[in-house]
């Protein structure tokens, strides 16, 4: 619980790490934590101020109330913490760095206070992920149905079979990360935050940012087609560039990270 000796950053692990005029915050997304990011800290703290913290629904978070599901059924909540985290830390213009749903995180906590960032990169971000008439999201609504269905029902099962689909089968140490991460977050928790992320729906929020944004998409990830990275960045309403970076999976800073670094170094300059 947050109480006045307890502040949010503190609650849910904040920290700051590096040295540079540049801050740069680095926000986790799905079923994982901080930890994700720890193959591009050493490679950017040298010339970056980094921040990292783990959201409410982390397995690193050891408050487990912090998680509540009647709160979090939407990423606002998670907007409002984020900014709730920058004002605490005394952050100003920062480089916000947001992977999958944390992306649109970042999106919405733009549009309510743009003075806090400088620029968004979104990583493999997606606005929604269930197809309709005129978009392609990736899924069938009786895909998201099914996956939710299979969470509740056998989720040591479903984790060991989505790791290495969402990462790359072919890097077992970060497929073991992501397994890890999930089964430390539980059940319980994965199937109130899968119904929030996979029927999500935040396109008519896009034409709202008008923070300058960098699109990272992966040259081939189940999760995200790469259509979407050329939606976003016709629909952002501020100035976008799209990255693609060719990889397999979700997760390049898990399994293309100097590819990552690459990129960020470059948006940085």
């Amino acid at each position: 619980m947050v109480t006045p000796e307890k502040s949010l950053s503190t609650a849910l692990n904040a920290r700051t790490i590096g040295s540079g005029n540049e801050t740069i915050v680095l926000c986790h997304g799905f079923g994982t934590d901080q930890s994700i990011w720890d193959k591009i800290i050493p490679l950017l703290a040298e010339n970056y101020t980094l921040v990292l913290f783990d959201w409410p629904f982390s397995g690193a978070v050891t408050d487990k109330s912090l998680y509540d599901h009647a709160k979090y059924t939407s990423f606002e909540p998670y907007a409002d913490d984020l900014i709730t985290i920058i004002d605490e830390m005394d952050l100003k213009c920062v480089t916000f760095v947001g992977h999958s749903m944390s992306a649109m995180i970042g999106c919405i906590a733009s549009t309510k206070k743009p003075e806090l960032f400088k620029r968004l990169i979104l990583v493999t971000a997606s606005p929604g992920y269930i197809n309709t008439d005129d978009y392609e999201g990736g899924f069938e609504s009786s895909d998201t149905e099914q996956l939710v269905s299979t969470i509740e029902s056998q989720y040591e099962n479903w984790i060991s079979i989505y790791a290495p689909i969402a990462v790359d089968p072919n890097d077992v140490a970060s497929v073991d990360k992501f397994h890890s991460c999930l089964k430390s977050m539980g059940a319980e928790v994965a199937i109130s935050l899968a119904k929030t992320v996979f029927y999500s729906d935040y396109r008519d929020m896009l034409e709202k940012v008008q923070i300058p944004c960098i699109i990272i998409q992966s040259s081939n990830d189940m999760a995200v087609p790469l259509n979407i990275g050329h939606y976003l960045e016709e629909k952002i309403k501020g100035v976008s560039t799209l990255e693609i970076i060719d990889m397999i999976g979700h997760f390049p800073h898990l399994t293309a990270h100097l590819k990552l670094v690459e990129v960020l170094k470059g948006v940085l300059r």
